[in-house]
Order: C-alpha cells, then structure tokens, then sequence
C-alpha cells in the first residue's frame, strides 16, 4: 500500500529459551503478522497479556530483532527496511520512530530536570547546534504537551502521573518523528487523567501529522481513539477492522469474548459475558490449528488440525477463523 507508513509481511519475531542442552525452546511471541498502518492514521493493537502486543510494537521501533518476514519504513523521505538496516540507518531511524512507555514513574531519570530530560534526544542524535536552539526546540514540545517554563525547571517527583506521562510524550516527540508507538501510555492513570492524556495524544496527531501504533487492553480506551484496530491472540492477528466496524460487527469468538467483557452500567447485562475458559497458552508450546481452538466454545475438528488464514469479509475487515460465515448465519437466525 503506497499511503502506508508502516508494512509488515509475515512478520516473526522469536526467542531462545533455554530447556536444556539438548532441548532448547523457542518462544513465538510474534508470529507471522502482516499489516499496513497507515499514514496519520491512530492504529490500535488489543489482546490479553502475553499476545505479543508490546513485542511487535518493538519490533516495529527495531528494538527487537525480526527472525522471519519483514517489515518496511516509507515516510515518502526514506525507505528503510527494518529487519536489514546498516547503522547509519538506524540512526537516522531513530529520530523517526519513537516510544511512550506505559509508565510514567519508571520512565523518568529522578536527577534530571524535566528540561534536560526533554532535550537529551535533541543531545544525544547531534539535531541542534547549541543549547539555545535546544531550549527553543523543548520549549515549542513543552508547550504543545501543557508544560510550562515553570515545570521545565522542576524534577520528576514534584509531578502527578499525568503530568509525567505528558513529559514522556513531550520527550517523544522532541526529535519530530513521523511514528510514535504508544505501548500502554495510559493504562497507570486513573480514568480521569487517561481521558486527558488521550485527547492531547490525539490533538498533537492531527497537529504534527504524526502516526500512532496504540497499544492497549483497555477496550473502551481503544473505542474512544483508533481508527483501526488489529486483535491478537498468541502472537497473531485473528481480527482487524475500522474501529466502527470492528464494534459493530465483531466476527471473530475471540473478539466477542473481549467485548463481552467489557463493564456495563446496566445490571441485567452482567450474565452476557462470555467467559473463556482456561488461561492463553504458552507460546513456548502452542496448540496445533487455530492457536484459540483450547478455550473456543465453538472449535470444531479443522481448527484442531488447520491453521486459519486471515481472510477479508469485508473491506478493511479481515478475520482468522475457520467458522466465522457460519457463526455468522447462525447469529442472524
């Protein structure tokens, strides 16, 4: 897809884990993921812990090595591909590509300002020239992330969490990049807070035309910000549509369960939850067929036996699952 930021073709990333000399393992905790996100788009990735969700985010930053597949960088200034970059490349890459870490506690030096701690990207990657254009430079991101001059001379622990977690965006964004991947930058903060810091994440998207991978369990969070959302379960992609379409027209068991589960204020609802049985499986030893077929209340032979392909139903929708247009049919009787 030419207006796509981000590709990724069967994308696998793999670790060694050690069973013994003679029985080594291999964790899958990426597995075969193909997706294109698009430019300025806000695309959200959801699943339960261990699906993979923060180690494609990474992968996507070439944090993490890529065993098999690929993944390509095209911002219409550079092509880069990701799991084949030469130093300089990735240099360069990292200007580009930046994270917001989940916490706003753990992800700030307690012995520097909150000044030197936004301006250490535009030091360390040589992008100003002294530190008067540092100081303009922080104080342009400061003030588009609701810090003052007042804050720039504070450290960390005279602020709440949500004003951490604006100087951690406002450190992300410091170097201009075109992709921010937001791994859980909300999931610390009490509801109140994380509604703030979602609609500056998204004012500052439309402001600097930048592109979001948002990463998140919370599905209501996801609800109120992605255009697109991809859901994954053991390290793949077993539904993703248009945000709209996706709530409205859930296709996939594991999806409903998720949906399902999300809290009501109306009392009679509580029996609706779908309630999965047994925990994800290990993806040191994955089931065989659709990796969901153990906890799936409607797996049947082939998906014990057949790996299912994510296939389109409709445009932009696409689902992994052997039954779905029979679910489907069954539903509407």
């Amino acid at each position: 897809m030419t207006d796509s930021l981000i590709s990724t073709k069967n994308l696998a990333v793999e670790f060694n884990i050690s069973g013994g000399f003679f029985k080594p393992k291999i964790l899958k905790a990426v597995d075969g993921i193909s997706i294109d996100i698009p430019k300025g788009s806000f695309f959200g990735v959801v699943g339960e812990s261990g699906s993979g969700k923060t180690t494609l985010g990474r992968a996507l930053l070439n944090a993490t090595k890529i065993a098999r597949g690929g993944a390509v960088y095209d911002d219409g200034e550079v092509r880069y591909n990701l799991e084949e970059m030469t130093p300089a490349e990735l240099k360069d890459y990292r200007k580009r590509a930046q994270l917001i870490f989940q916490d706003p506690y753990a992800a700030l030096s307690p012995r520097m300002t909150v000044r030197d701690i936004i301006a250490e990207p535009l030091e360390v990657m040589g992008l100003t020239s002294g530190r008067e254009e540092t100081d303009k430079i922080v104080r342009e991101i400061a003030a588009k992330c609701r810090l003052n001059l007042e804050h720039l001379r504070r450290f960390p622990h005279a602020f709440s969490g949500g004003q951490r977690q604006r100087i951690s965006i406002a450190r992300a964004l410091v170097s201009k990049p075109q992709f921010i991947v937001a791994d859980e930058s909300v999931a610390a903060l009490d509801v109140s807070i994380q509604a703030d810091v979602l609609n500056l994440l998204k004012s500052i998207q439309v402001d600097m035309g930048l592109t979001f991978l948002f990463i998140s369990h919370d599905l209501s969070v996801v609800a109120h910000t992605c255009d697109h959302v991809a859901v994954m379960y053991l390290g793949r992609i077993v539904e993703s549509a248009p945000t709209k379409d996706l709530f409205n027209n859930t296709r996939h068991p594991y999806t409903k369960a998720l949906f399902s589960a999300i809290p009501s204020l109306d009392p009679d609802a509580e029996d609706s939850a779908q309630r999965l049985k047994g925990e994800i499986p290990s993806p040191t030893n994955q089931p065989s067929g659709c990796t969901f077929h153990t906890r799936c209340p409607h797996a049947a032979d082939i998906c014990k036996s057949d790996v299912p392909t994510l296939e389109t139903c409709d445009e932009g929708h696409a689902v992994s699952c052997h039954r779905w247009k029979e679910l489907l049919e069954t539903a509407a009787l």
